[in-house]
């Protein structure tokens, strides 16, 4: 297979047991005082409820991190609540006294470290729990939370989408804490299973493969999911209703699942059936799909109120408003490109900061952008060349500078404005127009091969395209990245800016996380 993938142990082993976990006591237990060599160590201190993110600084916690997810949840169809227990497999990096957790919305029921009964406190939007011993630097232990959720609860930002017959997730870029409890930042990407309970009338799913389907009392069916490659808590996808799921296969093996609401399931197969040849479009200019499986997820609602966006890149399984991919090909293959990036841009390589948007956006709007051109179809604008687009987007340049700062330099009010999506585009222009397209397309290849199933920052994106090119380019693409002023477009000498107007409306905002605000669109 041209595809390849990080296997992972079983769950079981993942996880560990808590026999296999040892807790030392605090180092002021020692009976016989305290000797030299532990008057050295460091002593247990809370970690860190913040992993420093400049756009989202509450949004993560320190001192671990976590190998593994594991969450058993059970679906009630009558009370429409969840029950679930979620399992982490962590690592300290310090010595911690107590550690927290992201969580909102979630009625904990009970917490346990290696297996014995923790103390805890839900404080806005953290999950603090303090273990009946100490955990040591650099070991490892589990977490075991049990909880309850209202999928329906009204909250000031959620990742739940109720459905008719269940629900969806939508967890970009900080609610995945609000379906679990979770170190809810990129940067602590963690393998993940997730067994689901539901009715037999209905089906769950999950991001990942399907791996075991067992028939419970009750008329309920068990459905474990498995990520072969560890993911982002933003990109987790877990779903329940009346699915029927479509198997076909992809490019080179690729096998694909679409999940798909059984009424509708005959008058979406022809957007459905467009994913292998965007698969093949974009592996010849990106690389093999970087994951075990690929589909889409029709989410079985259109109801504004709980679906007010188009698409989501969750991980392996797309999700999409149902009534956007009954359209025809012209209307939808450009944005059904975007999501597909995303795959390499944003999930295989995730943003180390989410100042890095740009990097998952302008990635996923370029090469969505160039699919619709070389087909011919007219953009939003009424264009139908990358020329023609990058122009008109260069000379509102200095007017999106103005009214939602530098591409690279967003803040949580504007970081889904055009600028991250369409502003982000005109960068990867202007640097390939500088660079040739040869070698534009090999940074590319190196940046994503070298940050595969991790984490990326603007820097990094830098580094590697002046290693490739040969030449140092950080003065270059920090002009574009974070110039208060629109730079000279290279090859284009012709190519002018408007003028600043303070009184225009500022680039198109759209509800974080979700693709309405596509180029592509």
């Amino acid at each position: 297979m041209r595809y390849r993938t990080r296997l992972t142990a079983p769950a079981a082993a993942l996880l560990g047991t808590a026999a296999a976990t040892t807790l030392a006591p605090s180092a002021h237990a020692a009976s016989g005082g305290t000797s030299k060599s532990a008057s050295r160590k460091k002593q247990p201190t809370p970690g860190a409820e913040t992993l420093g993110d400049s756009v989202y600084p509450s949004l993560g916690n320190d001192g671990y991190r976590v190998a593994a997810y594991h969450l058993d949840l059970a679906y009630d169809a009558t009370t429409k609540l969840v029950e679930g227990e979620a399992t982490l497999r962590v690592r300290t990096t310090q010595a911690l006294s107590r550690l927290s957790l992201d969580a909102l919305g979630l009625d904990i029921r009970s917490v346990r470290v290696a297996g014995r009964t923790a103390t805890y406190e839900q404080v806005d939007e953290k999950l603090r729990i303090t273990p009946d011993c100490a955990l040591p630097a650099h070991t490892w232990t589990t977490i075991c939370v049990a909880y309850g959720a209202d999928p329906r609860r009204a909250l000031a930002h959620t990742a739940w989408v109720p459905t008719p017959d269940g629900f969806a997730v939508c967890p970009q870029p900080n609610s995945a804490h609000t379906v679990f409890p979770c170190n809810d930042h990129p940067l602590d990407k963690a393998d993940l299973t997730v067994r689901i309970t539901v009715p037999s009338t209905l089906r769950g799913v999950a991001s990942g493969t399907l791996v075991r389907t067992e028939n419970l009392a009750g008329d309920r069916t068990a459905y474990t999911y498995r990520s072969r490659s560890p993911i982002a808590t933003e990109l987790v996808q877990i779903t329940v209703g009346d699915y029927v799921v479509k198997d076909r296969q992809g490019p080179n093996g690729l096998p694909l699942r679409d999940v798909v609401p059984v009424a509708r399931a005959a008058a979406l197969e022809p957007a459905l059936a467009l994913t292998p040849g965007l698969v093949a479009w974009l592996e010849q200019r990106l690389g093999a799909y970087p994951f075990e499986t690929y589909g889409l997820l029709p989410c079985n609602s259109d109801d504004p109120a709980a679906f007010d966006f188009t698409g989501l890149e969750t991980q392996t399984l797309t999700l999409y408003k149902p009534n956007f991919l009954l359209q025809e090909e012209k209307k939808i293959g450009s944005h059904m490109m975007h999501e597909l990036v995303h795959s390499y841009f944003g999930n295989s390589v995730s943003p180390g900061n989410w100042a890095d948007l740009w990097l998952n956006e302008g990635h996923a709007d370029f090469y969505g952008l160039l699919y619709r051109y070389e087909r011919g179809w007219t953009d939003s604008l009424g264009l139908t060349t990358m020329e023609a687009r990058m122009k008109d987007t260069y000379a509102r340049g200095d007017q999106w500078r103005h009214d939602s700062g530098p591409v690279a330099a967003p803040n949580e009010a504007n970081l889904f404005d055009s600028q991250r999506y369409v502003g982000g585009v005109l960068v990867l222009y202007a640097l390939r127009e500088f660079v040739g397209e040869a070698t534009f397309g090999a940074i590319e290849h190196i940046f994503l091969d070298r940050y595969r199933n991790a984490t990326a920052t603007t820097e990094d994106y830098i580094s590697v395209a002046s290693e490739i090119a040969g030449q140092d380019l950080s003065g270059f693409l920090r002009e574009w990245l974070y110039g208060t002023t629109t730079p000279r477009m290279p090859n284009h000498p012709d190519w002018t800016v408007t003028p600043v107007h303070t009184s225009l409306t500022a680039p198109r905002k759209r509800r974080a996380g979700h693709h309405d605000n596509s180029a592509t669109l």
